[in-house]
């Protein structure tokens, strides 16, 4: 296989980085740092008055086609400028969800909006005694009639919950069937009387979210897909998410702040961090990390561009890239000794406190969009023909 961009994929990652390097400030990163939202209105609409929020969207359906492998060089490009782009990545997820699993309503209603930048949506999946196993899903949506459905429960890590107009929210629809089975999908308007939305610091510094749900009424319109058939709208969503929405450059960024400190850092007898042999090791081990979740997401990009979903290539991605990511801010955090623990606002700190920031965030990438227990699950059972763990 020959991962080397296409000269498309070239063409437009030198437009996604000419754009960035004009819109992305240092006043929008202050601001998603200060309020913990990974998600700036401003760098949004800028993006979205480009037309690419299409980008995702297959010409049939008044996209621009673009490929997997132009959809990976976008994220890539806005993960190692740092810019926030979860709102714009969850935007065309669900775009592309309603696209291919919701109903004409849901495509003429909904997605203009996502797809124009004017709202955003989150992602309402996980549950506080199920974590990652979505399939065990307890939130019930329970028929009311008159096309009605009424919705108890409660979702966690919901982020970008405060700022969205929708939640895609899984819920059990029978609790009498096998749990991959009796589960049904709602994009449910998040102004619906009854929802209360609680915010969750995490050790990251981002915002997410608890949601409650009480006895909210949804109309049948706002369901996506077939009663009891969230499983198969699932799939669409995990190989999307996993195979090409980003998350898989974290590390080159850690890299370079790694390698900037140990050029410009210098040990009491004068030397330089860089001198020393063990530092240039563990810079080197950081460095094939990345290169190799490089190659498994452009793996992952690539069957998605044969028309496959990449749901074990992006498995295989998101579990390899957020653990080596982990990796490897554990070792340039020791690397940098006592400094390395100041945080960005203390004196004579590290590179920013940027190496700190990363080995507080990247426990966290090893959560979202599944945990690394699912992953390997999923690896193990559906490619290695092992036995279910669970």
């Amino acid at each position: 296989m020959d991962f080397r961009p296409s000269a498309e994929a070239a063409a437009f990652t030198e437009q996604i980085r000419a754009f960035l390097e004009e819109h992305w400030t240092p006043e929008m990163a202050k601001r998603v740092e200060e309020t913990g939202t990974t998600h700036d209105w401003e760098l949004h609409r800028a993006f979205a008055a480009r037309g690419w929020m299409r980008t995702a969207m297959p010409v049939a359906l008044g996209g621009e086609g673009r490929s997997p492998e132009e959809l990976a060089a976008l994220f890539h490009e806005f993960e190692i400028h740092g810019a926030a782009y979860e709102g714009m990545s969850i935007a065309m997820l669900v775009a592309f969800i309603l696209a291919r699993a919701g109903s004409d309503f849901h495509r003429e209603e909904v997605v203009p909006r996502l797809l124009s930048g004017e709202s955003v949506a989150c992602l309402g999946y996980t549950e506080p005694g199920s974590g990652s196993d979505v399939a065990a899903a307890v939130t019930r949506a329970t028929p009311a009639g008159d096309d009605h459905w009424i919705i108890d429960g409660q979702k966690m890590w919901t982020s970008l919950a405060e700022v969205s107009d929708w939640v895609l929210l899984l819920t059990r629809t029978n609790p009498d069937a096998a749990k991959h089975r009796g589960i049904s999908f709602f994009l449910v308007p998040l102004d619906t009387p009854g929802i209360e939305i609680q915010p969750i610091e995490t050790l990251s510094g981002k915002r997410s979210n608890a949601t409650f749900y009480d006895a909210i009424r949804v109309h049948d319109r706002w369901r996506v897909g077939e009663v009891d058939g969230g499983w198969a709208v699932m799939q669409v969503a995990l190989a999307y998410e996993r195979g090409v929405v980003g998350g898989l450059s974290d590390g080159i960024r850690l890299y370079e702040a790694g390698l900037e400190a140990a050029k410009s850092m210098r040990r009491p007898n004068g030397t330089r961090l860089l001198d020393d042999p063990h530092v240039r090791e563990r810079l080197v081990r950081t460095a094939i990390d990345n290169e190799v979740a490089q190659l498994l997401g452009a793996r992952s990009a690539w069957v998605a561009s044969t028309g496959d979903l990449p749901g074990l290539e992006g498995s295989q991605a998101k579990l390899f890239a957020t653990e080596a990511f982990t990796r490897g801010s554990e070792r340039l955090l020791d690397m940098l000794g006592p400094e390395g623990l100041l945080q960005a606002d203390a004196p004579r700190n590290a590179v920013g406190g940027f190496i700190e920031h990363c080995w507080r965030y990247a426990p966290v990438t090893t959560l979202a969009g599944g945990t690394s227990e699912i992953q390997r699950n999923n690896i193990a059972e559906r490619m290695l023909g092992l036995p279910r763990a669970r």
